[in-house]
């Protein structure tokens, strides 16, 4: 589980600030080219520098390409794939077409049969879903491969591959018929209150444009009527080599990329006439500017759009420029959001953003979380904010330290650009020909932000605020649990009503920095110091019994991952009563440090890389963050100063229990909402450790309990200090002297003698029931078994994860690909290394009440075979490899490392586990597969699960019990 993180430096993170400023493609400063110089295609137009680390080009048939060599991951190629059309280039008799084409090409074309593309994928090392995926939307068709262990073999399979799959693919009426119950159920599976929510929203927001009636998911009418002569028509219009990109990045050769490309794509041609795109329409002053939702599941909620028309621009400098001082403008709004939100008020939450959407609106977008029932106040403060932005120009200081925050998330993405992933530059590209615009690399976008300094004055970011709350239309939309009197109504009079100019919003600057924060103490001293050799690894223990593992290495350049681990997580708290370990999420690292609240914390930590996120682990609570080399110093006493000298801050725990109590009937909002609630607690055995809190435990959460439980946990030991990254290793540990090793000796915290681990529920007659209130044909279940737990028999729980994967190939295959009951089935592994027992077997699925039994049925019969019979090697091969190559990636970066040796330094046999793990995943027969199903797949331990609509209590009823088959045995 990763921790929530509450960012010191800012209630925007640095990467929401790097996706804004570093994927909007085309920040730069201008180049001189030379008049004879040949212009990449991405850069028609444009004087932003080219990014020179690609080579760009276009095959004779019109079909663009972009490659480059990037060795992040050492191994993996990444490939993109994108074709012109999305749900915007559909008729009224089309619609999800272009996702139900993306569908039906990952099923067989031309060089692959029905089904194969996915097997040959997973023979080379890929996993589906995550390695080999695709995705529509209104303006695009993207496919996805990132190859691992990429060679000039699997390079040439997989580009043979894709280019039968966008230039013949698999149309026959067995192929549709197949694939549409799987569209039709990923159709449902997206039902919900929020999906109906997004409905009505772009339905106002786009009204009178296409882009209100095309989600990219299509329609059922539309879906169930499709014919292949249809989509064969649609595939000829649209999936062309002239509306065809190609990005290919990875640990490679680009000329060996350019080859096979020519070899497998030069000889494809478009059909027939070319698809025209049509007029997507343009936002108009419409006089029904408000609409209603009304969703009991859903919480409070206002969503706003200032609409102006889409235009093509001309991706110059200029333009850029312009991008980034409306980014900062609305920067300094949010901040006055949220320094009034956390001073309470009528909202809890409110932000505004800017976005080109979907080449049909360029539109401002505020959204509001009213804090109680009168959603109006809300909307008139929130207003009220922005208005004074609109009226008066920001102060100087005011603007330097947004600056100074844009600066270091800029020269953050400079310092990591060396070791950023290939999949994500691919992205980036695909993304620039979307929007139809450029890229640039950190550098130069930084370039261009430093050198227009003198272009952030109060006057223009004054005039770039009013345009950017000026447009055609202004439309809200309120979503609410209970019907409104009059509310459509009274929202219109309100959006249309004047407000005037908060005069109490500007946040106060002042010049503070980390010599306010209190010194922990003095300095410490080394005790013992020894090295893990095999791991590469360091580990020190301090005079006051904390223990350090350090880890430096460039996997990650100029970024170092921080973790604080202490206390003894949920092993140290009670099995028998219910405590207040949930509430650390919502609001301790957020109280405060020393003297220090939310709003100094933010302006000490103004342009630096530092901040605290918390997370609860079965051995330890632990605090971390990433930072750079050189904030090191400041973010380790920021967090020792946290242990030390925490302060309890009544504002975010007020604010945090506004935030659940309003947010909580969500979780009854849909079968996957209340599996998020309720799983984790019923397969240990309704363990209270694990039991989400109801309306009434959130509504006894003061912040005098809140911090009589987290003052001693905060003050408990052991501690362990994580550092790996890129760090000068003498540097990091004189900083951890003067801050860890400055802490005062702490005892371990109590508990008792004997750690009271999770217990599986026991086997019952029937399925445990649960209800959600969302649709009412829409269900979830599971059949779990228990297997075991500790660090003793972890060698085992890896080699169980073989047996899960092709248990859960299975399931797909079976419920997807075959019978379309079910759009994304799973099976999981759940083995907690700090505990006895309490790890889990559960196959979980999302599908239709009257599918539940065929669920349970097809689980038990898959379960059955895997006792009775061993694997194909083939089908172990499918599953071995990918998971070899999955391991082989993540090493190559620290959060893994860190991952295996949270413990280590208290517990060596960690580092003694780890020595076998790659084996221990890649070395198995079909023999110990079946011999692991035998004795874990036990029929008479398995417990079952289903979540219902609440109109309907009863399970599903009984379907034929199944006769065990060839495809369960989906060896082939």
């Amino acid at each position: 589980m990763k921790p929530l993180t509450f960012p010191a430096t800012s209630f925007l993170s640095f990467f929401v600030l790097l996706f804004c400023l570093l994927a909007v493609p085309g920040s730069a400063v201008a180049q001189d080219r030379k008049s004879d110089e040949i212009v990449p295609w991405l850069y028609k137009n444009s004087d932003i520098p080219v990014d020179k680390t690609w080579t760009f080009g276009e095959l004779d048939n019109g079909m663009r390409y972009a490659v480059k060599r990037n060795g992040v991951p050492p191994g993996q190629v990444s490939i993109r794939l994108r074709v012109d059309v999305g749900s915007l280039m559909e008729t009224e008799e089309e619609q999800g077409f272009a996702h139900f084409m993306e569908h039906l090409t990952f099923r067989g074309s031309t060089h692959v049969p029905d089904g194969e593309a996915k097997r040959v994928w997973q023979r080379l090392g890929a996993t589906f879903g995550s390695d080999s995926n695709a995705e529509t939307t209104p303006t695009q068709t993207v496919y996805k491969l990132d190859l691992p262990n990429a060679n000039k073999t699997s390079l040439d399979e997989s580009l043979k591959i894709l280019s039968g799959m966008v230039s013949s693919p698999g149309l026959s009426i067995n192929a549709v018929n197949a694939e549409r119950p799987v569209v039709l159920a990923e159709l449902a599976e997206r039902a919900g209150p929020q999906t109906k929510v997004q409905n009505a929203t772009r339905e106002l927001f786009f009204a009178g444009q296409l882009m209100a009636d095309r989600a990219p998911i299509g329609t059922p009418e539309a879906l169930g009527a499709a014919t292949p002569q249809m989509l064969q028509l649609f595939h000829q219009r649209w999936y062309r080599p002239e509306k065809t990109v190609i990005v290919i990045a990875g640990d490679g050769d680009p000329a060996l990329f350019v080859e096979l490309l020519n070899k497998h794509f030069a000889q494809w041609q478009g059909k027939g006439e070319a698809g025209v795109i049509p007029d997507f329409g343009q936002p108009q002053d419409i006089a029904d500017i408000s609409q209603v939702v009304v969703e009991p599941t859903l919480p409070r909620f206002i969503s706003m759009v200032v609409a102006r028309p889409w235009e093509q621009v001309e991706d110059t400098i200029v333009y850029n420029q312009q991008i980034l001082i409306d980014l900062l403008a609305l920067q300094l709004i949010n901040r006055r959001l949220e320094a009034r939100a956390r001073a309470g008020g009528s909202y809890l939450q409110a932000s505004v953003g800017h976005d080109d959407v979907s080449r049909s609106i360029d539109g401002t977008f505020i959204s509001i979380v009213p804090l109680g029932e009168d959603w109006e106040a809300a909307l008139k403060d929130v207003r009220a904010v922005i208005a004074d932005a609109t009226t008066k120009a920001p102060s100087e200081p005011d603007i330097a330290r947004e600056i100074a925050e844009f600066d270091a998330a800029l020269a953050i993405g400079v310092e990591s650009y060396q070791t950023e992933a290939a999949r994500k530059q691919a992205d980036d590209i695909i993304n620039a020909v979307d929007i139809h615009e450029t890229v640039a690399t950190p550098q130069v976008a930084l370039d261009v932000f430093r050198g227009m300094r003198d272009l952030y004055t109060p006057e223009r970011l004054l005039d770039s605020t009013r345009k950017l709350f000026s447009g055609v239309s202004t439309r809200a939309l309120l979503t609410s649990p209970d019907l409104v009197d009059n509310a459509k109504v009274r929202l219109a009079k309100a959006l249309r009503s004047t407000v005037d100019a908060a005069s109490d919003v500007r946040v106060a600057q002042s010049d503070i920095g980390f010599e306010s924060l209190k010194k922990i103490g003095k300095k410490g001293a080394i005790k013992s110091s020894r090295k893990i050799e095999r791991f590469e690894v360091e580990q020190l223990e301090l005079t006051n019994g904390v223990r350090v593992l350090l880890f430096p290495n460039n996997a990650e350049r100029n970024k170092i991952m921080v973790n604080v681990r202490f206390g003894n997580g949920y092993s140290g708290l009670s099995s028998q009563e219910e405590t207040l370990a949930w509430s650390g999420a919502l609001a301790l690292m957020a109280s405060g440090v020393g003297e220090l609240g939310q709003e100094e914390l933010d302006k000490i930590t103004t342009g630096r890389r530092i901040g605290l996120g918390f997370d609860i682990d079965n051995d330890a609570f632990e605090i971390s963050a990433d930072t750079r080399p050189t904030d090191l110093e400041d973010q380790l006493h920021l967090m020792a100063a946290k242990l030390a000298f925490p302060r309890w801050d009544p504002a975010p725990v007020i604010r945090s229990k506004a935030a659940a109590l309003i947010g909580y009937d969500s979780f009854s909002g849909s079968p996957q909402a209340v599996l998020e609630r309720d799983l984790e607690w019923l397969v240990r055995g309704k363990d209270p450790r694990w039991k989400t809190p109801d309306k009434a435990d959130f509504a006894k959460l003061t912040a005098k309990n809140f911090k009589q439980f987290w003052k001693p946990i905060l003050a408990s030991g052991p501690v362990e200090l994580m550092l790996f990254g890129d760090f000068d290793r003498d540097q990091a540990v004189d900083s951890i002297l003067k801050t860890f090793g400055a802490l005062k000796s702490r005892q371990p915290a109590a508990v008792s003698a004997e750690i009271v681990s999770p217990k599986f529920p026991s086997p019952q007659a029937g399925p445990e029931i649960l209800v959600h209130k969302g649709d009412k044909e829409r269900a979830a279940a599971m059949v779990a078994w228990p297997t075991g737990g500790g660090l003793e028999n972890v060698r085992e729980s890896r080699k169980l994860e073989v047996l899960t994967s092709i248990f859960n190939d299975r399931l797909f295959e079976i419920l997807r690909s075959q019978q379309g009951a079910s759009y994304s089935p799973q099976v999981m592994n759940s083995w907690p290394v700090d505990f006895k027992s309490g790890g889990y077997i559960g196959a979980q699925s999302q599908l239709t009440p009257d599918n539940i039994d065929r669920f349970y049925n097809v689980v038990e019969l898959i379960a059955k075979d895997l006792r009775e019979k061993p694997v194909s090697a083939d089908e172990l091969q499918r599953v071995v490899e990918p998971l070899r190559q999955l391991i082989a990636r993540a090493s190559s970066g620290n959060s893994f490392w860190m991952s295996q040796m949270e413990g280590a330094s208290f517990n060596p046999q960690k580092f003694v586990a780890l020595q076998s793990l790659l084996s221990d995943y890649t070395v198995i027969t079909p023999q110990e597969v079946q011999a692991l199903a035998v004795k874990y797949l036990d029929e008479n331990k398995e417990w079952k699960l289903a979540v219902l609509p609440e109109s309907n209590r009863v399970a599903a009823n009984d379907n034929e019990p199944e006769e065990p088959s060839s495809a369960v045995s989906a060896s082939n």
